[in-house]
């Protein structure tokens, strides 16, 4: 099988199509990634040799080089994680967001269409449904962004499904929770903080902290979406989630404790404009097909940490490049 995988430079995309390679040795990858700020080619510099892999620098936006790379590599899946995923970014500068999630997400399902490829696998967010007080959102939940990052991936949600109402389009669309581990860019809590305590520097934690995520490994999101490509029915739609529910402050003290590190390391800064207050999924019916999350949390923090202290070459180039790029 042929996959044509776009932001496979990013942090969960790298991880993926190295997960995919080493599960699946008759499957050939085509990455493309227009390496902005957090596409980093240091993320795939272990795979760059692989002979079933092969790298395009390119923007998902231009119809005709996606057009092109899907005729000439004969694919037959494209999966679809290019995104601008940071909600901080996306309140200041959400036009960026509106253009790579969603103009982005229009032409590759344009190309899909005019191939006519077997699968389009849209990677979406668990943000899309909003805050939940009580109970978990299914897939049939509404959507209720709060956040041009959110409301530009729910807009790139509608859109896949309505090409499968309307075309006929066979596509799968995952919604993800809050993914961590290696590889991830140092502007997210759990690398920011990781890499802010190993440089002796506080960690910035919005408001009281008590705000509640569920926390998925990124080798577990990519199992999910493996599952979902192969074994999900077209045209449905499933939550990826690790069953992890847990503050942002309990967050905090975990990462201290693997460091060694005290309470006084947290600096409580002021909330994030409409920070959502608890996200929680229902994945009984990605389990159904028989996947479940296998990093316990502890491990999949434990290891996180582990990886970002013996890659301090890797995450310091970027933390650098990025205070150069503030100035």
């Amino acid at each position: 099988m042929k996959l044509l995988v776009t932001g496979g430079a990013g942090f969960i995309g790298s991880n993926f199509v190295r997960y995919m390679l080493n599960r699946y040795k008759d499957y050939s990858i085509v990455n493309i990634d227009k390496l902005t700020y957090a596409g980093n080619l240091d993320n795939i510099d272990d795979i760059r040799k692989n002979k079933r892999h092969s790298f395009v620098r390119g923007d998902i936006c231009d119809s005709k080089l996606v057009e092109k790379l899907v005729k000439r590599e004969e694919v037959d899946v494209i999966i679809n994680f290019a995104a601008e995923t940071h909600v901080d970014r996306s309140i200041t500068d959400p036009e960026a967001f509106i253009r790579t999630d969603m103009l982005g997400t229009y032409t590759l399902l344009e190309v899909a269409r005019k191939v006519s490829v077997n699968r389009y696998v849209q990677i979406s967010t668990d943000e899309v449904y909003g805050s939940i007080e009580q109970g978990s959102f299914s897939e049939t939940s509404d959507l209720m962004p709060s956040s041009p990052y959110s409301a530009s991936k729910a807009g790139a949600d509608l859109l896949t499904l309505a090409y499968r109402t309307t075309y006929g389009l066979p596509i799968l669309i995952t919604r993800g929770s809050n993914t961590y581990g290696p590889y991830q860019y140092p502007e997210k809590l759990i690398p920011l903080f990781i890499t802010n305590l190993l440089q002796h520097k506080k960690v910035p934690l919005y408001g009281d902290g008590k705000n509640v995520r569920d926390w998925l490994y990124v080798m577990d999101h990519c199992s999910g979406i493996d599952t979902v490509l192969h074994k999900g029915s077209v045209g449905e739609i499933y939550n990826v989630g690790g069953g992890n529910e847990r503050t942002n402050l309990e967050i905090t003290h975990m990462v201290l404790e693997e460091l060694d590190m005290k309470d006084d390391m947290i600096k409580f800064v002021k909330d994030r404009l409409g920070h959502d207050w608890r996200y929680s999924l229902n994945c009984a019916k990605l389990k159904a097909l028989g996947w479940e999350p296998k990093y316990p949390f502890e491990k999949g923090i434990k290891d996180t940490v582990k990886w970002y202290e013996q890659n301090k070459k890797w995450w310091k180039k970027i933390k650098s490049a990025d205070i150069k790029l503030k100035k």
